[in-house]
């Protein structure tokens, strides 16, 4: 028997959870996003962990201005289904892990795109529920699971959304998981209790030892 996620509006199994970020997660984002760029005629300069004061025009090198990135940013969700496409053995992953697990996914965007990012999954064969949010991971992520103790794995590629579910889940199993190595090696590196998984066949290997230690301690 299961329970409603408060809030939420999906209903979990007696299962343990994986929550999974959608961009540079499940769906390939900094790739796509910078042949989108090109196409438009600018371009992503790995210069430093982030978009603001990186996306330059080609023709005069010049970094654009904040407004005018995130103008690139709606487009490119906009056009989403056009560009991005599924992170290495993720849609087989998450298949098998699925015949022992609920799996949500939770994605930072704008509501606005969230029946362009729907039909998108559904159509790369990552048919698993979805919540469009841009609140703090942390809260959601807990009113998702509530209090039942069974494991909970969270996945993002961003640390201030793993250091949030940790302050709400702390019980829960954090990985840090981005797809584009050029990006990932400009990243912070994560706190000893946040895992790094290369890719999601590691991601697994995380995710069943986990439940493996929650089974013997159970």
């Amino acid at each position: 028997m299961g329970m409603w996620g408060a809030g939420t509006g999906i209903r979990l199994s007696d299962r343990p959870l994986i929550v999974s970020d959608v961009d540079e997660v499940v769906l390939e984002f900094l790739t796509p996003f910078m042949a989108f760029l090109q196409a438009e005629g600018h371009a992503l300069l790995p210069r430093s962990f982030r978009l603001s004061g990186n996306i330059v025009d080609r023709e005069s090198g010049e970094a654009v201005s904040d407004v005018a990135a995130e103008a690139l940013l709606e487009a490119f969700y906009a056009a989403q289904d056009r560009w991005q496409t599924p992170a290495v053995q993720v849609v087989e992953t998450l298949k098998r892990l699925s015949g022992d697990a609920d799996i949500v996914f939770l994605t930072a965007m704008p509501s606005r795109h969230a029946v362009l990012r729907r039909s998108l999954l559904d159509a790369l064969d990552l048919p698993y529920p979805m919540l469009a949010s841009e609140e703090p991971k942390g809260p959601l992520v807990k009113r998702l699971h509530r209090e039942r103790d069974l494991p909970l794995v969270f996945i993002d590629d961003i640390l201030r959304n793993l250091h949030s579910v940790r302050e709400h889940a702390p019980a829960s199993l954090l990985i840090n998981m981005m797809a584009n190595a050029e990006f990932r090696a400009l990243a912070p590196v994560p706190a000893a209790d946040i895992r790094v998984a290369a890719d999601w066949a590691e991601a697994a290997k995380l995710i069943r030892g986990h439940w493996h230690a929650q089974a013997k301690t159970c």
